[in-house]
């Protein structure tokens, strides 16, 4: 039986992570980059596919565990019988190296333990050529190299790397796996307390730089780890989530490769960072934007690899048996070759907020929003995709069209306030006449709500983002309806559906949890619409369904009480903040 998602921990270095659960294994981890072959995988597999695991050789009585306050830095401690020991798990924030660094403490008593390491590369497929060299193990499989140095005496046994051993109080162990390119040299050891004591102060001193100050600053501050630490920070580009393939239903197919960047998540991400006083961060995800959407208007993508890559070719990995025999494990995502015009519109509102914010103007930046501008100037009237990448057939989604109106609203707003060239006439009659066809096609007058699309019956949780960019009031009765509609539809146990989920609407079977990110913003609406205490209310629910140490999936399901989807998820914890903000 696999662990919990939500019984999982993120380390990262901002290059690469892995995910330790509360038993003391890491079961996922990829390097150098979020996206690479060279992971081991028992999370979407069996131990078998990849795994290492620091532990008592006995069943623990209790298991407690903790990030150090305002750090990516992970404390677990065991207690058996009368014995104790603490295992601590760190990625050290170095530049030109990727290191995971492990260290046993004991606490008190006698406390028997063991470190199993099973290194499988390409997805858990390929076994490296292991072998001992001047006292380390080295691990070699194709283009891949890791170095485990250790405290204690190591042997192999079958292809799995082991260590017994026993500490008694104030004993210690230490553990460091490197990463190389196995064409390079062999990098210099560390000292893994120096490592972990570099790490604590350099999070800290980051932390430090938060500038909210309100009621819910602990969890404020734990998302923006989060972000940070699924940033790539080579380029900016921050990553969805960490992992791929972390079903939305358990058992189910909606299995997703999230370790890319999409531009959607731009402006709420951006607003995020900036209202939090991470300006340097903002502005790499600005320039991260503008590189990965170059070129032709036409060729704009809803979703890019973490240098900007387009070629995202999604494979199925037959090999391994999936999270919980959840099938099909995927790399890659088709929805690289979507049509997604709310795209335009986040990409065209991320880069207005970057210029209010007094981000570094930049002339060709202007120029290519106005290219945007003229794609969507012959293009907004076609059917699409839409927001939740659906597989079915195209549609007119009422949000796709919203937010082609916000990229004309936002280039007419930036022309005005900035005084620069642009056919304003010409885009102000666009600006009317999509926002006349919205209220026209995208309302049912019957039920008095938006809908999915034109023509529909059903809501779609995304039009609660309708008010939130400015498309019309939060208390116009058209969005009060809306808003009706959706706590009566999609509303279960508090929380939001994306979607009444149908193979009709989305080209696969139906099922899956609720829609975290979209909880917060019916948060965000509630409060608009002076609910404030059903709000607040709300968001301390969602507040409490973070795990142990704070993290967040994409998912939840009330009745299994379970985090479902990639984990952690970037977007849940950037409505967090946000919401966090609108409510203080």
């Amino acid at each position: 039986m696999a662990s919990r998602i939500e019984d999982y921990a993120l380390i990262g270095n901002t290059r690469a992570a892995a995910l330790v659960g509360r038993d003391g294994s890491i079961d996922w981890f990829c390097a150098p980059r979020f996206d690479s072959p060279a992971c081991f995988a028992a999370l979407l597999g069996t131990p078998e596919h990849g795994r290492w695991l620091l532990a008592p050789r006995q069943q623990p009585r209790t298991i407690q565990r903790r990030y150090r306050d305002g750090t990516l830095i992970v404390e677990t401690e065991f207690r058996i019988g009368s014995g104790a020991v603490r295992v601590i798990d760190a990625m050290p924030l170095w530049p030109e190296r990727t290191d995971v660094v492990r260290v046993v403490e004991c606490i008190r008593g006698r406390v028997p333990m063991r470190m199993e390491l099973i290194l499988r590369c390409g997805y858990g497929v390929v076994t490296p050529w292991v072998r001992r060299v001047e006292g380390t193990l080295l691990a070699t499989a194709g283009p891949d190299s890791f170095e485990l140095r250790s405290t204690v005496e190591t042997h192999g046994v079958g292809f799995t790397t082991v260590a017994n051993f026993t500490l008694r109080r104030g004993g210690r162990a230490s553990f460091v796996l490197t990463y190389f390119p196995s064409h390079l040299p062999r990098p210099l050891p560390i000292d893994p307390d120096a490592a972990i004591d570099a790490t604590e102060r350099t999070w800290r001193a980051w932390c430090a730089r938060c500038a909210y100050r309100g009621r819910w600053a602990e969890a404020v501050v734990r998302s923006l780890i989060t972000l940070k630490a699924l940033t790539y920070a080579p380029t900016g580009g921050m990553v969805a989530a960490a992992t791929t393939s972390l079903p939305e239903r358990i058992g189910g197919t909606r299995n997703w490769d999230y370790r890319f960047c999409w531009p959607r998540d731009a402006t709420m991400t951006l607003y995020a960072l900036l209202l939090s006083g991470y300006r340097e961060e903002a502005r790499a995800w600005r320039q991260w934007l503008l590189r990965a959407a170059a070129g032709r208007p036409d060729d704009l993508q809803a979703v890019y690899g973490v240098s900007g890559e387009r070629q995202l070719t999604e494979l199925e990995l037959a090999w391994l048996p999936g999270y919980e025999r959840s099938t099909p494990v995927r790399i890659g995502n088709r929805a690289a070759g979507q049509m997604q015009l709310d795209v335009y519109g986040e990409v065209v509102d991320a880069l207005a907020v970057a210029r209010a914010a007094g981000l570094d103007r930049d002339d060709d930046a202007w120029r290519f929003e106005c290219l945007l501008i003229e794609f969507l100037e012959r293009s907004w009237e076609q059917p699409d995709n839409g927001i939740w990448e659906v597989r079915g057939e195209r549609r007119h989604f009422t949000h796709s069209k919203v937010m082609v109106w916000v990229a004309i609203d936002r280039a007419i707003k930036m022309a005005a306030q900035y005084r620069l060239d642009a056919p304003l006439a010409r885009w102000r009659r666009l600006r009317a006449r999509i926002h006349a066809q919205v209220c026209r096609s995208g309302f049912d007058a019957t039920r008095k709500t938006f809908v999915q699309y034109y023509g529909s019956q059903e809501v779609d949780a995304s039009l609660l983002l309708i008010p939130l960019v400015g498309f019309l009031p939060p208390t116009d009765p058209r969005m009060r309806g809306t808003l009706a509609a959706i706590e009566r539809d999609l509303v279960v146990d508090g929380l939001v559906a994306r979607y009444r989920t149908t193979r009709a609407i989305d080209g696969l079977p139906p099922g899956e949890g609720l829609f975290l990110p979209c909880s917060f913003w019916l948060a965000d609406n509630l409060a608009l619409v002076g609910r404030r205490a059903e709000a607040e209310a709300l968001f301390t629910r969602l507040l409490a369904l973070r795990n142990d140490v704070g993290l967040l999936a994409e998912e939840y399901d009330p009745r299994a009480r379970r985090q479902l989807g990639n984990f952690p998820q970037a977007i849940t914890h950037v409505a967090l903040i946000n919401t966090a903000r609108n409510l203080s």
